[in-house]
């Protein structure tokens, strides 16, 4: 039985490195959120599957998604300004999302035909610029190591400390990571490891789990669990950025210069100057388009 127009609303999937996100106008009215994200985000059932709407992805499209970003566009500014709200698979909230935030730009450049847009995320507002090669580029804010900001549940940085059994760094860059640096990234079963360190008491909101490996000539492999995903994603900008500010903290890296992080989903350009915001820069690919339901048959 098809359903009619006003149970449905539109949506793109686009992605960041293959770090992957539903997009649906602010304006659309969804009674449930986190139901929406619970059960369009999911990898076997999700957005993009054949038995929900009959959208059939690209090639190289996926079915599910890493989190929906709620995006409301006001382009009566200058530049365009786009409010990002992320609703992750579990239906909790992200403050910020580097690669999301890189989507939500592309997204509202697209309606705007601006190369410069400002994202509002819960973590503050960030300047985007919209590069002729397709790759976005979104100021991060300024990486912090305070106990206050990451949060912590002491009073002083942790730096190279040990927590359930994995040397760690702890870093707010948007959203709290816990970075370990490894020999050799690809051996690690980040999903036998990086739940223990996630839910861990030194980090009273939990956090991100990233792993990176140096490589010879400075660069560096990453591999990130995500909270709220509750997963290992493809990539993680908040991450990446994590990395490299944690690199600098522990001597691994020096220079305002920008750095190669490449997850598994490609190659990210970061770079976190002894003074300023950092930076994020990749390409965003939009995957493709289709309608859903407002209401999941799971959800309210």
């Amino acid at each position: 039985m098809s359903l009619r127009h006003d149970d449905r609303v539109p949506f793109e999937k686009y992605h960041g490195t293959s770090n992957d996100f539903v997009i649906v106008d602010a304006d659309a009215f969804i009674p449930n959120r986190g139901a929406f994200a619970t059960t369009y985000c999911d990898r076997d059932t999700g957005a993009g599957a054949d038995d929900l709407d009959d959208v059939t992805p690209d090639e190289g499209g996926r079915v599910g998604a890493d989190g929906v970003l709620f995006l409301a566009l006001e382009d009566q500014y200058s530049p365009p300004r786009v409010i990002m709200t992320l609703v992750q698979p579990d239906g909790s909230t992200a403050a910020m999302c580097g690669n999301g935030a890189r989507c939500a730009a592309a997204w509202a450049a697209g309606r705007t035909n601006r190369r410069e847009v400002m994202v509002d995320t819960q973590a503050g507002t960030r300047r985007a610029r919209i590069h002729a090669d397709g790759d976005v580029t979104i100021e991060m804010g300024v990486p912090s190591f305070s106990p206050r900001d990451v949060p912590l549940a002491r009073d002083e940085p942790l730096v190279a400390e040990e927590v359930e059994g994995v040397e760690v760094t702890a870093v707010n860059t948007g959203v709290p990571h816990a970075v370990a640096f490894v020999d050799d990234v690809a051996g690690v079963d980040v999903e036998a490891v990086a739940p223990a360190v996630r839910h861990a008491g030194a980090f009273p909101r939990g956090a991100n789990v990233t792993f990176a490996s140096r490589t010879e000539d400075g660069e560096f492999v990453q591999r990130t669990f995500e909270r709220g995903v509750e997963g290992e994603t493809r990539s993680c900008g908040t991450g990446a950025v994590a990395v490299v500010a944690a690199a600098k903290r522990l001597g691994l890296r020096d220079g305002d210069g920008p750095v190669a992080v490449s997850p598994p989903g490609g190659e990210l350009e970061i770079t976190v100057p002894d003074r300023g915001t950092a930076t994020l820069r990749g390409p965003v690919v939009r995957e493709y388009a289709g309608e859903l339901r407002r209401r999941p048959a799971d959800g309210a």
